[in-house]
């Protein structure tokens, strides 16, 4: 039962944490997807009567102008987001110049019923990401309800994501919409898959993967491994991947897995060929070759046309898919056609019928990219939130309010 969709918030002053970590460009949002994916939750709030007091980071300011002292705090601040967010929701939004203090709490003590204010960039504050206690609480004041709707931070144990929570009662704090969609969409493919069910695993490395492949080789059917990290599965064999990205210090990892994952009868699947080329680059020279018998001096960067014909039979096949990773360089043109053609597939498999989650970073701007993401179930807004969820971990974000 969804406890946020039975609340009502009339008179309520609702201290809602979002995440509106975008990407921002000469004072440009360039990418409002978090942003947007934010205003069912508040809209509910301001529909219910209440009043919504909005937190959240954006970059790292701290660590950033330690690195780079040219850089101030107003370079990283909140403001470029007001007038959009004001757009989307077809009213004034108010900003606070700081998250906490007396103007911030003044300013959300005289919220009237409707209203919506912004706080300056919680990561002002070393205690933010340290998850200070007191830091936590002068947030805990400015508002009556606290929504946790940042599930993209949900992995961190930070003042405003976790800590917060302990200063209000069970009956007021809760999930956000998203927070609820995103964890009912875990939760579809962890604990209520249907079979078969293929997980589909790229990127660079192995060992940025390791935790979450042996998680799924207890749930998992099929897995099918491709990117960058599939050459360290062939080198593991004996295979020559010539100048193809590599972890040596994997190796006996890469075999480990395999045979565990054969040990439980669940199938990995390696891309067949490869398309290789002569330098990593756009305006590279191209060839296609087994992913085995990559000549010396060139390197791999998509997968080639027997491994998307593969693929796609599993994929097409499955009835539960978990898409969590690129297949080859993607962000290039001549080295996308393997990932869109996976794409494709897992768009076919779920207009078929198949549950089709697509989270992580990579593989999210992937289906973007190509005009898809409503062509799946569901697309993930929290890359190593979602990357830990399917490790196993337990997100303090999520425990501190379920608890």
């Amino acid at each position: 039962m969804s406890q946020i969709q039975n609340h009502n918030f009339a008179n309520q002053r609702a201290l809602i944490r979002v995440d509106f970590n975008v990407p921002v460009k000469n004072g440009a949002i360039t990418d409002d997807t978090r942003i947007r994916a934010a205003l069912p939750t508040i809209r509910k709030v301001l529909a219910d009567g209440g009043s919504v007091i909005l937190m959240s980071h954006w970059g790292r300011p701290l660590k950033d102008i330690e690195k780079k002292p040219n850089l101030t705090l107003a370079d990283f601040s909140l403001k470029p987001i007001i007038a959009h967010l004001s757009e989307l929701l077809h009213t004034t939004v108010a900003f606070a110049d700081d998250c906490i203090g007396a103007d911030a709490m003044q300013q959300a003590h005289d919220l009237k019923p409707g209203e919506v204010l912004l706080l300056e960039n919680l990561r002002y504050y070393k205690q933010e990401e340290k998850g200070d206690k007191d830091f936590a609480e002068k947030l805990s004041k400015l508002g009556d309800v606290y929504v946790n709707d940042a599930f993209g931070t949900a992995h961190r144990a930070h003042a405003s994501t976790a800590v917060i929570a302990q200063f209000f009662p069970g009956e007021k704090k809760m999930f956000g919409l998203l927070m609820e969609s995103e964890v009912k969409a875990a939760e579809n493919v962890l604990h209520n898959n249907k079979k078969p069910f293929t997980a589909i695993i790229g990127g660079a490395k192995v060992s940025d993967k390791i935790l979450i492949i042996e998680n799924l080789l207890e749930k998992a059917t099929d897995i099918i491994i491709g990117g960058g990290m599939a050459y360290t599965f062939f080198k593991a064999e004996g295979g020559d991947i010539g100048s193809s990205l590599c972890e040596d210090d994997r190796l006996d990892m890469a075999l480990a897995l395999m045979k565990k994952a054969d040990e439980k009868g669940v199938s990995i699947h390696l891309p067949a060929d490869s398309i290789i080329a002569d330098k990593f680059s756009n305006d590279a020279n191209c060839s296609s070759a087994l992913s085995n018998e990559i000549p010396s001096g060139w390197m791999g960067l998509d997968i080639g046309q027997m491994a998307i014909a593969n693929f796609k039979k599993i994929i097409c096949e499955s009835k539960t898919i978990l898409w969590n990773g690129p297949m080859g360089v993607f962000e290039m043109d001549k080295f996308q056609h393997g990932t869109k053609a996976i794409a494709d597939a897992v768009v076919e498999a779920t207009k078929n019928g198949a549950y089709s989650l697509v989270g992580g970073g990579d593989s999210v701007a992937a289906v973007n990219m190509f005009g898809l993401a409503d062509k799946v179930s569901y697309v993930s807004t929290g890359g190593g939130a979602m990357l830990e969820y399917f490790e196993g971990k337990e997100l303090p974000g999520i425990a501190a309010i379920a608890k």
